[in-house]
């Protein structure tokens, strides 16, 4: 199959993601597709170790530093991770570079041969993670480093037999946000544990590590217990810190990405690789692995005058991290400019009310491509709170009219989902003429011109 032919085939399957599990909801969930789809292909996840990571927010940063260092120790590095930013290919990397087009074709279409001989029906998931599986036995990876999809215990990435599991975060996405929402979640992710082995936690909460307790992981290595970050604080391009972990200790460690969260993500990466060595890292090689990090969508500064900047918070938890950040380490001359858009399911006014978005001169709502929250209702929770709002519904056209009302020392937030930041960084190679057009026709401040719905 081409790529596009791969992709369409996969779009035909049932996608939970597309109808949004519920924590605690496991009357019909089990492993037994994904079980059968990779027995059919050889079990191909059996031949590598591996690192599998949980958490509402911060996987996906995580993630990336484990495969950096990973990479550093000059291992062959898998990464499986979603969802992504601009192609499907993104979430299956090799040390660093996504599948081939060629190879991912070839391996959705090696399993459209054979699905229907199977006596399950696998989901759009179970068959991406097969895929990545596959090629990660194909390249040769010693390790792979993989990300779930949705909450854990049943997830299709729940079949590795992980030598460390990583949990980053608990939050209420994929719950219903009442009663016991909170040990209904933390039963799922829970379920990744492998008895026996170790467990790095980035969050200190008695609900969450009972859980993860009860499934006997072997150390169990808590951030602010067993892992600590002695010291951060904000340099040029990042931030530097001190870490202690029950194997090491690290000091001066500077890492080029913005926001405290991240010091927070480096300490757990770090324990999660040397549980995984049973050793300490090398000062001079974890430096060296840090040195180029880049975490695409995750606070990333692509423009300058103005500082335009891409995060992916999609929950509340993700939005106040980005307000936090922005407070403490951009400081703007200028109007500060949100361009927001999000999926459903989620509450406009906490959302909004997490961002600040009150102290933002001007939000632009967005809908982004994957079920999308109308901007209607986004807009008029902001103007119920007060903010002065705009609607532009394509997030690409919502980025060049923020860019059209702003001048060189204003500051532009495009957020609220992965999917909004993941259309305007695929855009911003062209945008570049559409923005100095669109500056050249309306040089007008923040909120000059009317609403598109008036």
């Amino acid at each position: 199959m081409k790529l596009a032919e791969a992709e369409a085939w996969l779009a035909s399957r049932i996608d939970h993601a597309a109808t949004g599990a519920v924590a605690g909801d496991t009357a019909e969930l089990n492993l037994d597709s994904i079980t059968e789809l990779l027995a059919a292909v050889g079990d191909p996840h059996g031949a590598y170790r591996s690192i599998h990571l949980t958490g509402t927010n911060g996987k996906g940063s995580t993630g990336r530093m484990i495969t950096g260092l990973l990479d550093g120790l000059g291992l062959s590095v898998g990464t499986y991770s979603s969802p992504h930013l601009e192609s499907i290919t993104e979430r299956i990397q090799h040390n660093g570079r996504a599948i081939p087009d060629d190879d991912f074709g070839r391996l959705v279409g090696l399993l459209a041969a054979i699905v229907d001989r199977l006596g399950e029906r696998p989901t759009h998931f179970d068959l991406l993670t097969a895929v990545a599986f596959m090629w990660f036995a194909e390249v040769g990876v010693e390790v792979a480093v993989v990300e779930v999809g949705m909450l854990g215990r049943f997830d299709s990435t729940n079949v590795l037999d992980a030598d460390v599991t990583v949990f980053t975060s608990l939050g209420k996405d994929h719950t219903d946000g009442v009663g016991d929402w909170r040990q209904r979640i933390a039963w799922e992710k829970a379920g990744i544990v492998m008895a026996g082995r170790p467990a790095i936690v980035g969050v200190d909460d008695d609900v969450f590590l009972d859980a993860i307790r009860a499934e006997g992981p072997e150390p169990l290595v808590v951030r602010d217990h067993e892992l600590l970050v002695e010291d951060q604080r904000v340099a040029l391009g990042g931030r530097v810190l001190d870490v202690t972990t029950p194997w090491g200790s690290h000091d001066d460690v500077f890492v080029p990405v913005h926001g405290a969260h991240q010091s927070d993500n480096l300490a757990v990466a770090i324990a999660a690789v040397e549980a995984f060595l049973d050793a300490p890292l090398d000062d001079d090689l974890l430096r060296a692995s840090l040195a180029d990090l880049s975490i695409p969508g995750r606070f990333e500064v692509v423009g300058r005058e103005p500082t335009i900047v891409l995060d992916g918070a999609h929950n509340p938890a993700g939005a106040r991290t980005v307000r936090h950040t922005l407070d403490h380490e951009m400081r703007t001359l200028g109007s500060e400019v949100l361009v927001l858009g999000a999926t459903t399911g989620k509450d406009p006014i906490e959302m909004l009310t997490a961002f600040g978005a009150d102290r933002f001169d001007a939000v632009i709502v967005c809908e982004p491509g994957f079920r999308p929250m109308p901007a209607d209702e986004l807009a008029a929770a902001a103007s119920s709170m007060g903010v002065q709002v705009e609607i532009v519904r394509d997030p690409v056209d919502a980025l060049v009219r923020a860019r059209a009302v702003t001048s060189e020392q204003d500051l532009i937030v495009v957020s609220g989902s992965l999917y909004v930041v993941g259309e305007v960084r695929a855009a911003l190679v062209d945008l570049a003429e559409r923005l100095e057009r669109a500056a050249a026709v309306d040089g007008g401040g923040p909120g000059h011109g009317e609403p598109e719905d008036g």
